[in-house]
C-alpha cells in the first residue's frame, strides 16, 4: 500500500523531515490492513467528512467556527476504523496508524504556533504599522499596493513555506487596507495565489517541488523551468481583479512611525529562526519544527530582556525632560503642550512584553481545523480511499488529463498527500508530466480558500472580510490562470515531454 496513507496533510511545512517520514511510513506499512473502501466504516467516514467539510466552508454564512465540525469528524472517523480493527482483534493497529497521523499533525502545530508567535510580537512592536506608513508615505494607490504586496508573496514563498508568506503580508494587507475592505479581500485572494504559485517553481519551496527532488525524477535545475507557468498562474486572475481594485489612494502619512523597543530585532530573530529551522533539518535530519522551538526559545529570552530592562528604560529620559518628569501638578496641560515630554510619558507607561500572552493570542480555531482536516483525512488514507484514487487516476486515463485532476484534487486534499500517492504509484511518464504533476499540485490549492494552508491562516487572520464565499467568487478567474500555467507549460517545456 501506499506510503501517502500514512502522512495527511503536511500542510505548509519549510523543508519537511522526508528521511524521518519514509522511515515512519516504512514502520507503519508493516502492520496487516484492510481495505474499509467498501465497508460501513468506509461510507460512514466520507459522509462524516463531507459534511463536517461543507459547515467549515459555510462557516460566515452558519456563524458555526470551522474547528467544530472537523474535529468532531475526525474523531468519528478514527472511532469507526477502532471499532472494526477491534472486532478484528487488532485494536493496536488503529492506535498506531493514528499516532503516526498525530506526530505528523504536532509538527505543524509547532510550525505555526512559533510562526504566528512571532508574528503576533512583531504586531505589537508595531512592525507592520511602520511598514504600512513607509507604504503610505510613498502615496501608492490601491491597485499599486495590489501587485507590489502580490509580487513579494510570490517571490518570498519561493524560499518560505506559504503559509508564513501569507500571514505575513496579511498582517501588511490589513495594516494599510484600513476602511477598505474590497482591497483587503482581493488582495488576500491575490496573495494566497502568489504565495502558492512561488512555492510551485523553487525545489524547496513547497512539499510538492521537495518530495519529487527528492524522489529524483525531475533534476533540481529543470524545476526553474516552472517558473514562467507560475508567474502565469498568479498575473492572469491578479490582472483581472486589478480592475475591480479602488483606483484612490489610501490616506497619505507624511510622519514616519517608528517601531517599539525591540522591534527590529525580533524581526531579526525572526529570520534567525527561519534559518536554525532549514538548518535542522538539511544539516541535522531533524523536523523542522524542532528548529521552529529552538527558535521560538529566542524570543522568550528576548522577551525576558525586555522585561528585565523595562523599568531601567523607562526611568532614563532625557535631561532636558528631567524637570519635566518630577511635576506632578497640572501634568496633563504639561504634556499636552510638551511633545517631547509627551513621548516620554508614553515610553515609561509602555506594557511589559509577555510571550506568553502572544501565544494565548494565535488564532486557535485555524489551528484545531488543521487537526481535524490533518486527522481526518489520515483516516480517509489509512482506510485505503487514497490509493483508490491514485490508481483510478493513471489507470487508462491520458497522463495530461490526471495530471490536471491531481491539481483539481488538491484544492480538497493537500498536495503533499496527493504527491506522496502519485510518488509511490510510479507511474511511467515523462519529466515534462512530472513537471507538469508539481504544477498542479502546488498551484491548485488557490482554487478554494480551504484548499491551501495560505487560505485557510488568511481566513483566520482576516476574519469576516476574507472568507470561503469572499475567495469562491473569484474561483472561475483562479481557474483561467491554472488552465493558462499549465498552457505555458506545454509551450515552452516542450522539450520534457
Amino acid at each position: 500500500m501506499p506510503c501517502s496513507k500514512y502522512h495527511p496533510l503536511l500542510i505548509g511545512l519549510l523543508f519537511p523531515s522526508l528521511t524521518m517520514a519514509a522511515d515512519e511510513t516504512s514502520s507503519v506499512s508493516q502492520m496487516q490492513q484492510f481495505d474499509l473502501t467498501q465497508h460501513w466504516a468506509g461510507y460512514l467516514a466520507l459522509i462524516v467528512f463531507a459534511l463536517a467539510y461543507i459547515l467549515a466552508m459555510t462557516e460566515e454564512v452558519t456563524e458555526l467556527k470551522k474547528s467544530k465540525p472537523m474535529v468532531f469528524a475526525a474523531s468519528l472517523i478514527w472511532i469507526f476504523i477502532a471499532v472494526f480493527y477491534t472486532k478484528a482483534g487488532m485494536n493496536e493497529q488503529a492506535g498506531i496508524a493514528f499516532r503516526a497521523t498525530l506526530e505528523s499533525y504536532g509538527e505543524l502545530f509547532l510550525f505555526i504556533m512559533v510562526s504566528m508567535t512571532y508574528l503576533n510580537a512583531m504586531e505589537d512592536r508595531g512592525v507592520f504599522d511602520s511598514l504600512r506608513v513607509w507604504l503610505l508615505s510613498k502615496n501608492f494607490s490601491y491597485r499599486q499596493l495590489f501587485w507590489i504586496t502580490g509580487f513579494q508573496a510570490f517571490f518570498i514563498s519561493s524560499g518560505c513555506n506559504n503559509l508564513t508568506t501569507a500571514l505575513l503580508m496579511g498582517s501588511v494587507i490589513l495594516a494599510m487596507g484600513k476602511g477598505c475592505s474590497r482591497f483587503v479581500t482581493l488582495s488576500c485572494i491575490n496573495v494566497v495565489v502568489a504565495s502558492n504559485a512561488g512555492g510551485s517553481f523553487s525545489p524547496f519551496g513547497d512539499i510538492t517541488t521537495l518530495l519529487v527532488w527528492q524522489k529524483g525524477v525531475v533534476p533540481f535545475g529543470d524545476f526553474f523551468t516552472l517558473l514562467i507557468p507560475a508567474i502565469v498562474n498568479f498575473t492572469i486572475p491578479a490582472g483581472i481583479m486589478h480592475f475591480f481594485i479602488p483606483q484612490e489612494r489610501p490616506a497619505a502619512v507624511m510622519e514616519a512611525q517608528e517601531m517599539q523597543r525591540g522591534g527590529w530585532m525580533i524581526i531579526f530573530l525572526f529570520i534567525l529562526t527561519i534559518i536554525t529551522s532549514a538548518c535542522f533539518e538539511n544539516f541535522l535530519s531533524l523536523p523542522p519544527a524542532a528548529g521552529m522551538m529552538m527558535g521560538l526559545t529566542y524570543l522568550k529570552f528576548f522577551s525576558y530582556y525586555l522585561q528585565k530592562t523595562r523599568d531601567a528604560h523607562s526611568i532614563l529620559i532625557p535631561v532636558d525632560l528631567a524637570a519635566d518628569a518630577k511635576i506632578d501638578h497640572f501634568a496633563p496641560m504639561k504634556y499636552m503642550n510638551n511633545p517631547k515630554a509627551e513621548g516620554a510619558q508614553q515610553l515609561a507607561q509602555e506594557q511589559p512584553f509577555d510571550i506568553f500572552q502572544k501565544v494565548a493570542n494565535l488564532e486557535w480555531d485555524t489551528l484545531l481545523f488543521f487537526y481535524g482536516v490533518m486527522v481526518g483525512v489520515g483516516g480517509l488514507s489509512f482506510i485505503g480511499y487514497m490509493e483508490v484514487a491514485s490508481h483510478h487516476l493513471y489507470s487508462g486515463v491520458d497522463p495530461t488529463i490526471a495530471n490536471i485532476l491531481v491539481g483539481v484534487a488538491s484544492a480538497f486534499v493537500d498536495n503533499g498527500t496527493i504527491m506522496l500517492s502519485v510518488l509511490t504509484m510510479a507511474p511511467d511518464i515523462s519529466e515534462g508530466q512530472w513537471l507538469l504533476v508539481t504544477l498542479t499540485a502546488g498551484v491548485g490549492g488557490s482554487m478554494l480558500a480551504v484548499g491551501s494552508a495560505a487560505g485557510v491562516g488568511l481566513m483566520g487572520q482576516a476574519k469576516g472580510i476574507y472568507t470561503f464565499t469572499s475567495h469562491l467568487k473569484w474561483t472561475p478567474v483562479i481557474v483561467l490562470g491554472y488552465l493558462g500555467s499549465i498552457a505555458t507549460h506545454f509551450l515552452i517545456n516542450g522539450r520534457f515531454f
